[in-house]
């Protein structure tokens, strides 16, 4: 129960008092045992239902963990299905290209076929067999035998390319209406993705609503967040211990004032800024759209790719040299751990996990587990 104490002692102290109160009220007359059963009796009753409480909120937190993965997975597989769209278009493009030059081919040597069986035609209706046993102009004979030899050799090569290129319009034509198929299959495989990631959003809307509906006090919000940030900051620990050496990664030393921000957006808070109470912000948070494309701010190998109480999914990529990059509330991350990307690299889709109201992406940049301010690379 880590908001409990504040209430009880404020509750202890709100029942004592009406206790004293009533029995002032009544002359001193109530058995001191008896008040003290009964501020006993108030205090369980106080503690049963802020226990109740926190229970139910850490199963709306538990169930809202489980509505942004069920985002998170749709959204994917839509981000997957739109490359593999387009892929398939840009295939279909280029077999449309390849069948409309075969179909020119053909047309083409159909006219030449035509041609040179005009051509035998036109030379005249000689007998073969009469010019085979004509003795008298031999020589004429044999030029004549000739020519029809190279003729038909000709129209035999002509004949054998024209069905050659009959058979590669037949398997470009099969090709083409494979992918005109699957490329209208991918069509409603995004239609249904597009209502099932719909319906996980709903879903998650009234776990959210649920959720904001059990109002924190300021000191419960405070140590809500603390405990959220001690989280980060122990999952980043774990992270660096985990960190090997890697020669090509040099770290962001060098390249102060010359990286892009993750995303264009407004900055909503800066880093340093009051959060709650004493804590401070330790990042960014970047106004964008929900389906924005995060890009990793330079090259690293990605050492986190998950959920994360308070900043929902999360990917931490290292640059090497302790430097890190943290990029938190997506919607969806496409990168899983282990990867390597390099500058630029989309790596996750901006989103509104963990809570948030609105979509943006949180981002931070750390150099031997210490925030710093993004500001100082990012331009």
């Amino acid at each position: 129960m880590p908001y409990a104490l504040p209430l009880i002692v404020a509750l202890v102290a709100y029942t004592l008092s009406g206790t004293l109160l009533m029995a002032a009220e009544n002359g001193g007359e109530q058995d001191p045992n008896q008040q003290l059963s009964q501020i006993q009796q108030a205090i369980a009753e106080q503690k049963s239902a802020i226990e109740a409480k926190n229970k139910e909120r850490a199963r709306l937190e538990q169930q809202l963990k489980q509505d942004d993965l069920a985002v998170a997975g749709i959204a994917r597989a839509i981000n997957d299905t739109a490359k593999d769209y387009q892929q398939t278009q840009k295939k279909l493009n280029e077999l449309a290209k390849q069948k409309t030059e075969l179909t020119r081919q053909k047309a083409r040597q159909e006219e030449l076929l035509a041609h040179q069986l005009r051509t035998v035609y036109s030379t005249g209706h000689h007998d073969y067999l009469k010019l085979l046993l004509n003795q008298e102009q031999t020589t004429k004979v044999q030029r004549t035998l000739s020519y029809y030899q190279y003729i038909n050799d000709a129209r035999i090569q002509e004949i054998e390319r024209f069905q050659s290129t009959l058979s590669s319009l037949l398997q470009i034509t099969t090709e083409h209406q494979e992918h005109s198929n699957k490329l209208l299959a991918l069509q409603q495989t995004q239609k249904q993705q597009q209502l099932t990631l719909q319906e996980n959003k709903q879903k998650r809307k009234q776990t959210l609503t649920a959720l904001k509906s059990q109002l924190l006090s300021n000191q419960q919000q405070l140590a809500k967040l603390e405990a959220e940030e001690a989280n980060l900051v122990q999952a980043l620990k774990e992270l660096e211990k985990l960190v090997k050496a890697e020669t090509s990664l040099n770290g962001l030393g060098q390249l102060k004032r010359k990286l892009s921000w993750p995303v264009k957006g407004k900055i909503l808070h800066s880093f340093g800024s009051k959060k709650q109470g004493y804590l401070k912000w330790k990042g960014v948070l970047l106004s964008a759209p929900i389906g924005r494309q995060v890009q990793t701010i330079h090259n690293g190998t990605v050492l986190f790719s998950d959920w994360l109480k308070g900043y929902g999914l999360v990917t931490v990529v290292d640059h090497g040299n302790g430097y890190m990059s943290l990029y938190g509330h997506n919607q969806t991350l496409l990168k899983n751990v282990g990867d390597r990307v390099e500058t630029g690299e989309v790596i996750a889709l901006v989103g509104q996990s963990g809570g948030q109201n609105s979509p943006g992406l949180y981002f931070e940049v750390r150099h031997r587990g210490q925030a710093k301010n993004p500001k100082l690379w990012c331009r």
